[in-house]
């Protein structure tokens, strides 16, 4: 190598060191910058209330239905309907025939007769007797004590026999069975000729299954934490599996008042009109319930919440330092979400909460964005 080769390869040795050294100066001079922390945003807290909803099953059930059955022991003469038949309130339904019933009837109603008769044959004699006692010394207060004595004994028997007359007429009425409202015949149980009654093998079917149909209930159950929002009137919504793709509308018609010991929830009742009998008594039914809010309740961005093993907090700022407050979460809807606790309209909390801000911490805050 000769000596102008050596020359320039010090050259650029010495460029190279000098380049090195200032890179590396500056690299230090960056690493010593203090960085600075970012500023958190936060929103205002404002009360407000979050419209939920939530769907339950229910079901359609009749909004009448009675078993009907025979009062007194006897058989079926003849059945004037059969199932899936409608009726009229007061529409006769089946006649039965017990023969003692008829004899039970006569024989009542000859004694209330002969009762009768006596009664009157009673009162003449009283009324003779009363007559003839305005004459002095013609008869005497004992025997006109007795004939009014005799007079209302046999009123009292005219009565017990006038009773006893109605039974027998009532239990008549009995061989014959009416509907006691319209609807439609749902079941139907015995044939002619079958014994039927109160006590036996005939008393262990009813006769005949009423139910009305034009308006049906829907009944379900709403658990707890929804039984504050719902009152009389409120809308809801169903749909059943018969009709898929196709919306019912009701409202509340009565609130059972308590909760069920076993479900924790209570029961409420919607009227459903359903005059072209469409829907069914028995239906599953897919409920949708709106529950609106109060108003009471502080409304926050659901990421505002910190849920800690210590419990559930808001981060609020207060002279720019970070402080705890403990909530209670209520009802969520997207990204907002009610809150109960120790809380100010207007007051300034983190908008996104962190653990990592401790409480009693000073922050650098800035408004969020909306």
């Amino acid at each position: 190598m000769n000596k102008s080769s050596i020359i320039n390869l010090l050259k650029v040795s010495a460029v190279a060191l000098a380049l090195q050294a200032c890179g590396s100066s500056e690299s230090k001079d960056k690493k010593t910058e203090p960085t600075e922390a970012p500023a958190i945003e936060v929103v205002s807290v404002q009360k407000g209330s979050i419209s939920t909803s939530f769907n339950v099953p229910g079901e359609l059930i009749a909004y009448q239905q009675v078993d009907l059955y025979a009062k007194v022991n006897s058989f079926i003469k003849k059945l004037y309907a059969d199932i899936g038949t409608q009726v009229k309130a007061g529409q006769l339904l089946a006649t039965m025939e017990a023969p003692e019933v008829n004899s039970q009837l006569s024989g009542a109603q000859s004694r209330l007769q002969s009762q009768e008769a006596l009664y009157q044959a009673s009162k003449a004699t009283y009324k003779r007797l009363l007559e003839t006692s305005k004459t002095p010394g013609t008869v005497s207060p004992n025997e006109l004590d007795l004939a009014l004595a005799k007079q209302n004994s046999d009123l009292a028997q005219l009565q017990a026999a006038r009773a006893a007359y109605k039974e027998s007429g009532a239990n008549r009425d009995y061989l014959t069975i009416r509907a006691p409202f319209d609807g439609i015949i749902t079941a139907r149980n015995v044939s002619a000729g079958a014994y039927v009654g109160p006590s036996g093998k005939g008393s262990e079917m009813p006769v005949f299954t009423l139910q009305e149909q034009k308006k049906l209930r829907l009944a379900v159950s709403v658990p707890e934490n929804y039984t504050g929002a719902l009152s009389n009137r409120s809308e809801v919504s169903f749909t059943v599996k018969a009709f898929p793709g196709e919306t019912f509308n009701a409202k509340v018609n009565r609130l059972a008042g308590a909760l069920d010991s076993k479900l924790r929830a209570q029961r409420i009742e919607m009227d459903v009109t359903n005059t072209g009998k469409k829907l069914l008594p028995g239906m599953v039914a897919e409920v949708h319930i709106p529950v609106a809010g109060d108003g009471g309740a502080f409304v926050v961005p659901a990421k505002a919440v910190l849920n800690s093993t210590l419990g559930v907090y808001l981060i609020a700022i207060e002279n720019g330092k970070a402080k705890w407050v403990p909530v209670t979460a209520g009802r969520q809807a997207d990204d907002k979400i009610e809150v109960f606790g120790q809380l100010n309209p207007g007051q300034q909390i983190v908008k996104v909460a962190s653990e990592e801000i401790r409480d009693d911490s000073e922050v650098k805050t800035t408004p969020a964005k909306d």
